[in-house]
C-alpha cells in the first residue's frame, strides 16, 4: 500500500497536461507550430552563437531543420489521398501551409509536372521578423520547402531564386515533378 494514501488519505490519479479540447499539436495550423518552435529555437540558436559561433549553429540549426522537414514529408505522402497524383497530393498540402491567410499567392502553373507560384505576402516571414529572428527565419520555415521534398517524393524537385524574408519583394516556388514514372507513388 502506498504511504501517501495512508497517512493523507492521498490516491494516485492520472494528470492531464493541458491542452486544447480535442486538439493535439499536429492539428494545429503551421503557422503556429512554427511560432512554438520558434520561441523554443531562439534562445537555442543564440545560446548555439555563443558557445559555438554563429556559422557553426547555423550549419547545426539548418541540418537539423533538413533532416525533420525530410521526415515530415515522408510521413505526409503516408497520409495522401493515394488516388491522386503525386503533383495532386502535393498541391491538397499547400492549403496546410496557407491555412488561416499565412500565405498569399498567385499561382503561375499547375500540372502533373509542374507547380509554380510566387509569394506576395508571407505570415511566417512577417512572424519571424517580430520575434527578432529574421536572421533565422529562412532555416526555420524556407530551409524546409526543398527538404519536405526529398520526403515526399525523391523526384520532387523545388527551385527557389528568391524570399521575401531575404528581402525580395515576391517569394519565387518552382516545383517540379521528374517526369519519368511521374504517376508511380513510392
Amino acid at each position: 500500500m502506498n504511504p501517501l494514501r495512508l497517512f493523507w488519505g492521498w490516491k494516485p490519479r492520472k494528470i492531464e497536461c493541458f491542452r486544447a479540447p480535442n486538439q493535439s499539436v499536429k492539428q494545429l495550423p503551421i503557422l503556429e507550430k512554427r511560432k512554438i518552435q520558434a520561441e523554443v529555437l531562439g534562445p537555442v540558436f543564440r545560446e548555439m552563437v555563443e558557445q559555438v559561433g554563429s556559422e557553426k549553429a547555423a550549419s547545426i540549426l539548418k541540418e537539423a531543420i533538413r533532416k525533420a522537414a525530410i521526415e515530415e514529408g515522408k510521413h505526409f505522402r503516408e497520409k495522401a489521398d493515394a488516388s491522386l497524383s503525386t503533383m495532386d497530393q502535393f498541391v491538397e498540402l499547400m492549403e496546410l501551409w496557407k491555412a488561416g491567410g499565412a500565405l498569399e499567392m498567385e499561382v503561375l502553373q499547375q500540372s502533373d509536372t509542374r507547380f509554380d507560384f510566387n509569394v506576395n505576402r508571407c505570415r511566417y516571414a512577417e512572424m519571424y521578423r517580430e520575434m527578432g529572428l529574421q536572421e533565422i527565419g529562412h532555416l526555420l520555415s524556407c530551409n524546409r520547402d526543398g527538404s519536405f521534398c526529398e520526403g515526399f517524393d525523391p523526384k520532387l524537385k523545388l527551385v527557389r531564386k528568391q524570399t521575401l524574408i531575404e528581402g525580395a519583394d515576391f517569394c519565387t516556388f518552382r516545383y517540379t515533378l521528374d517526369s519519368e514514372n511521374k504517376d508511380k507513388n513510392l
